[in-house]
């Protein structure tokens, strides 16, 4: 059926394959599908299946070619890239080339080329011995007492008050809208039963101040300058109009951090000691993680640095399409309010994509290497592992282990899975085989806003 083929490696990790099908194939290919409408068609006049040949060849001779076309094309794509080492991405499917101007000659071999994105060719750089420096952090007492502090808040007692007035530490719920000149509300700007706690700054204007002394259902327009650097690069330098309806107040009212307070959490806790110890541990628990994140991420960063490929453009696409669905779920999957903030902000989706471009192309990058690593090494992965992994995932899920198992199974997944473990196994080793050196001594709260 192939006479010939021919690749050609394109820019960005993408191959050209131009495909020469026999003459004889192209008929015989023809030839069948025309006995195979004579057996099937339905034309006036005919009974099924005594259609003449020539009839259905008169009738439809244009799409019955082309439908022997596409599916020569179809068998011999399969055919040649079963055989072929740049294969296809796993999601992306070859597109033909000058689709428009594609016709089918029965006298002629028939001739096409189709382009698609293979996975990039990759020299890969130092992998071992690679330097770091990690922070050093030490819990200290304020960090134990700012995590009681959250546990005293959250057992705190909150009332309602429907003759108050707002004061500092009460959770107020309001209603607000940008008014222009003439008090007339701007499109975009309103936002109703907002909820915050005075005095935490949690709200768009930072308008804590400026609620206090107010009283349930009274409104007010509040006149603010924001600073040249201020955090909203929208409201920076700028003043603005803000009505504000207060439509509730509520009070809290603290419990004392004691031991009654820790068996109000979790009857696990008999004292106060037995709260603080949980806490330590907790707290030297994410330390670990997060320095682990921390040494990983840092040695694949230089691996990247020095290693040369190309991000294929359907790679980078899902990247940051999936960096898109991540940042919908911050408004519930709703794509209109996320468009609205960032409209907001003087910003489209597009420019948040041109932001997120350069991490999401390293993001990509550090996939593709650590796959090429586990290659080198022939890092593999055993049942014993995988099944671990599976009852930890389980457990996770708050599932039973064979319930979770049942879903891997039925979704496909078991593969996923255990690539996920090589993937970490990768990831440990650069680190058992990196330098880690101490770096700067940081805090417990710095640590945790740490990104790189």
């Amino acid at each position: 059926m192939v006479k010939n083929k021919e690749l050609k490696t394109l820019e960005n990790s993408t191959i050209e394959l131009s495909v020469t099908i026999e003459r004889d194939s192209v008929k015989k290919e023809y030839d069948e599908l025309l006995k195979k409408y004579s057996q099937s068609a339905q034309i006036k006049g005919f009974r099924k299946g005594k259609v003449p040949p020539a009839i259905i060849e008169r009738k439809f001779s244009d799409s019955i070619r082309a439908e022997a076309g596409y599916s020569l094309m179809e068998k011999s794509l399969e055919e040649i890239l079963k055989d072929l080492e740049k294969k296809p991405l796993p999601y992306y499917i070859p597109k033909l080339q000058n689709e428009e101007n594609f016709t089918v000659d029965l006298d002629k071999d028939l001739v096409y080329v189709v382009t698609y994105e293979t996975y990039p060719d990759i020299t890969l750089g130092q992998y071992k011995g690679i330097e770091i420096e990690i922070p050093e952090v030490e819990l200290t007492q304020a960090d134990e007492e700012r995590e009681l502090k959250r546990y005293q808040d959250q057992n705190a007692i909150v009332t309602e008050e429907k003759d108050g007035i707002v004061k500092k530490d009460n959770v107020v719920t309001i209603s607000y809208v940008e008014v222009d000149e003439n008090g007339k509300a701007i499109d975009g700007t309103s936002r109703e039963d907002f909820t915050f706690t005075v005095g935490t700054g949690y709200n768009y204007y930072k308008l804590d101040d400026d609620v206090i002394g107010l009283k349930t259902n009274e409104e007010k327009i509040i006149e603010k300058t924001y600073a040249k650097d201020f955090e909203y690069k929208d409201l920076a330098g700028k003043s603005v109009k803000v009505k504000v309806k207060v439509t509730n107040i509520k009070s809290r009212q603290l419990p004392e951090i004691n031991d009654d307070l820790a068996q109000d959490i979790n009857e696990k806790y008999k004292t106060l000691d037995d709260l603080k110890k949980d806490i330590n541990e907790k707290q030297n628990g994410m330390i670990e993680m997060k320095l682990t994140a921390i040494k990983q991420q840092r040695i694949l960063s230089k691996i990247v640095d020095t290693s040369t490929l190309e991000v294929p453009p359907s790679m980078l696409e899902n990247e940051l399409d999936q960096s898109w669905n991540n940042f919908l779920y911050q408004f519930g999957g709703n794509e209109e309010k996320a468009l609205q903030l960032l409209a907001m902000q003087n910003k489209t989706k597009k420019d948040l994509w041109e932001d997120w471009k350069p991490s999401a192309a390293n993001s990509v990058k550090g996939r593709l290497i650590i796959n090429k690593i586990i290659g080198e090494e022939k890092i593999e992965v055993s049942d014993e592992e995988t099944a671990a992994e599976m009852k930890k995932q389980a457990l996770q899920a708050g599932m039973l282990e064979e319930e979770f198992k049942k879903h891997i199974e039925e979704n496909n997944m078991a593969e996923y899975l255990r690539h996920a473990v090589r993937e970490r196994k990768a990831q440990n080793f650069l680190v058992e085989n990196g330098v880690i050196k101490k770096g700067e001594k940081i805090s417990f709260l710095t640590l945790l806003g740490l990104n790189s």
